[in-house]
C-alpha cells in the first residue's frame, strides 16, 4: 500500500484539531490489520478519481465531535478541502515511539496528492507491505530490495538511496530495550535499597549509643534481651516502612504526572507496590537486626553506668 503524508489543519463547525493526513489505498487497512469500526472504507474508484472522502482515527473523531453524535456523512474541512466522512477506524493505541496512532486522517492516496499536496507527480513517500506469514519476511525483504534497486536503476555495488524497516526487528529491538530499560531500573532500585538499610542501620546504632541507659534501667526492671531485641527491629521496621511509604507515593504521583503530560498509559500494579511495601520492611529487619542484637546483649550494669 503506498503512503504520502502531509499535516493539516481539521475544522468542523466551530472545532478544529491539527493531525496527520495519510493518502493511501484500501489496501493500507488489510495491511496494517486495521479494522473500521463504523462505516466502510474507500475503494479504487474512489482513489482513482481523487474523491473527497476521509475516514477518521478516533483521537480526531473525538476532538471534532461531541460523544453520541452522528459522524457517518458529516462534511468536514482537511485544509482547504471539503471531504465526507464515509468511516471511523477502530482503535489502535500507541505505536512503539509513544505517537498516538488514532490522530490520523486517511484519504485517498490521489486526493493527498493532487488536492492537498497539489502535486502531479506520482513519486510514493513510503510504502507498506504484509507479508503472507512470518517466515515469509525475509524473502520478501530480499525480493522487495531486489526490486527496488532495479526500478531506481542502481549499480550492484552502488549504496541504496531508500530505506527498508522490518517492524518484526523493530519490535525485537523494542523489547530488548525495554528489557534493558527494566534491568537498569530494578539495578538503581536495589542500590536504592542497599543505601536505604546502610542508612537505618547508622541510625539504629547511634539511638542504641544515645539509649544505652535507657536500655539498662529497662533490663534492670526485668526485661529480657528479646524484649530489646524485638524493640529495636519494631523500630527499623516502622522506620523503613515509613520511608517505603513515602517513596511509593511519590512513585505514583510522578507516574501520573507523566503519564499527564506526555499522555503515556500508566498501569500501576497492586502486587508491585505490595512487593516494595514488604521489600521495605525485609530491609528494615536486615538493616536493624545488627543493632538490635548490640543492644539485647549490653550488660544493664555497664549500661547504667554508660554517660
Amino acid at each position: 500500500a503506498p503512503i504520502n503524508r502531509t499535516g493539516g489543519q481539521v475544522v468542523y463547525g466551530d472545532q478544529n484539531w491539527f493531525t496527520q493526513v495519510q493518502g493511501s489505498t484500501a489496501a493500507y487497512l488489510q495491511v496494517r490489520a486495521w479494522p473500521i469500526a463504523e462505516g466502510e472504507a474507500f475503494g479504487r474508484e474512489e482513489d482513482v478519481t481523487a474523491a473527497k472522502v476521509c475516514l477518521l482515527g478516533q483521537t480526531v473523531v473525538n476532538k471534532l465531535f461531541v460523544p453520541g453524535a452522528p459522524v457517518l456523512g458529516e462534511q468536514i474541512r482537511v485544509k482547504h478541502v471539503p471531504c465526507k466522512v464515509v468511516g471511523v477506524l477502530s482503535v489502535k493505541g500507541q505505536s512503539f515511539g509513544g505517537a498516538d496512532q488514532d490522530d490520523v486522517i486517511l484519504m485517498p492516496w490521489s486526493t493527498v496528492v493532487r488536492r492537498l499536496i497539489g502535486s502531479q507527480s506520482d513519486a510514493v513517500g513510503q510504502m507498506m507491505i504484509s507479508a503472507r506469514s512470518a517466515a515469509a519476511v525475509s524473502d520478501a525483504e530480499r525480493e522487495i530490495t531486489a526490486l527496488l534497486r532495479q526500478r531506481h536503476r542502481l549499480a550492484d555495488q552502488a549504496e541504496p538511496d531508500f530505506q527498508i524497516r522490518n517492524l518484526a526487528e523493530m519490535q525485537d529491538a523494542a523489547k530488548q530495550s525495554t528489557e534493558t530499560i527494566a534491568t537498569l531500573l530494578e539495578a538503581v532500585a536495589a542500590i536504592s535499597l542497599i543505601v536505604g538499610g546502610i542508612g537505618i542501620a547508622n541510625v539504629m546504632l547511634v539511638s542504641v549509643t544515645e539509649r544505652t541507659r535507657e536500655i539498662g534501667i529497662r533490663m534492670a526492671v526485668g526485661g529480657r534481651g528479646r524484649d530489646i531485641l524485638f524493640q529495636f527491629l519494631t523500630e527499623a521496621v516502622v522506620l523503613a516502612g515509613v520511608g517505603g511509604a513515602i517513596g511509593l507515593t511519590l512513585g505514583i504521583g510522578v507516574s501520573k504526572w507523566m503519564a499527564a503530560k506526555g499522555n503515556w498509559p500508566t498501569l500501576l500494579s497492586p502486587p508491585v507496590m505490595l512487593g516494595t511495601m514488604l521489600a521495605a520492611g525485609l530491609a528494615g529487619v536486615v538493616a536493624g537486626f545488627y543493632p538490635a542484637l548490640r543492644a539485647s546483649r549490653l550488660d544493664p550494669i555497664e549500661a547504667l553506668r554508660f554517660e
